[in-house]
């Protein structure tokens, strides 16, 4: 896999580059910052584009501004963002900009790189134009909501699938990891579809959009 990485710190960022390389993937690029990334994007762009969300010069959202526009301009890039806390906002306007239909989006908090697996494998979810949400940031993001429970209606089992979904899971490896069948997965996603009165038109991905309702969105 072709991919670019954008990071202002250089230890962190040259660590993923010897990681990467490793693994066979093709580092394109190694940069220290949002400017620099997209400016490598646009010369040519990779399959993923890995980065963070606060870089320079502000140290604010430059990643996720950065993020967004890549998205945006090159929607054939998949995106992992990370960073090093749970930004609530960050994370949800990802999801929001999810909606749209454009696949391969991850965003993973730091701690999770020193998971070598979990962070190839969501590298690679994301490559192939799927998600891949920290546990973590689904957890925090979840707490947030105080108001009406729009999951009220759904049985643990579905609310189980439907945690599964929002960090980006297919419905075989949530068979894996929940124990059960993959047409029991299939027909807990059905019900969740249906209880969250989610048609199956319009043009927006359902599974998106159920994630953004359990978000609160």
């Amino acid at each position: 896999m072709r991919v670019m990485l954008a990071d202002d710190s250089t230890l962190l960022r040259e660590g993923l580059v010897r990681l990467l390389a490793e693994e066979g993937h093709e580092v394109a690029a190694a940069v220290g910052d949002a400017e620099a990334l997209l400016a490598a994007v646009a010369a040519d762009p990779p399959e993923v584009a890995v980065l963070d969300v606060r870089m320079p010069p502000t140290h604010s959202d430059e990643g996720l501004r950065a993020a967004l526009e890549i998205r945006g301009r090159w929607p054939g890039v998949g995106v992992l963002v990370l960073s090093q806390y749970v930004e609530g906002r960050y994370a949800t306007e990802l999801l929001t900009d999810e909606a749209t239909g454009a696949g391969g989006l991850g965003y993973l908090l730091k701690d999770r790189v020193a998971e070598v697996d979990e962070f190839l494998d969501a590298l690679e979810r994301v490559g192939a134009g799927r998600t891949a949400f920290d546990p973590e940031v689904v957890r925090r993001l979840l707490a947030r909501s105080t108001h009406t429970d729009p999951l009220a209606r759904l049985t643990p089992r579905e609310r189980d699938v439907l945690r599964e979904m929002a960090q980006g899971h297919t419905n075989a490896a949530i068979a894996e990891r929940l124990w059960v069948s993959r047409s029991a997965v299939e027909k807990h996603i059905n019900a969740i579809f249906d209880k969250l009165d989610l048609p199956a038109s319009g043009g927006y991905s359902r599974r998106v959009l159920a994630v953004l309702r359990y978000l609160g969105s």
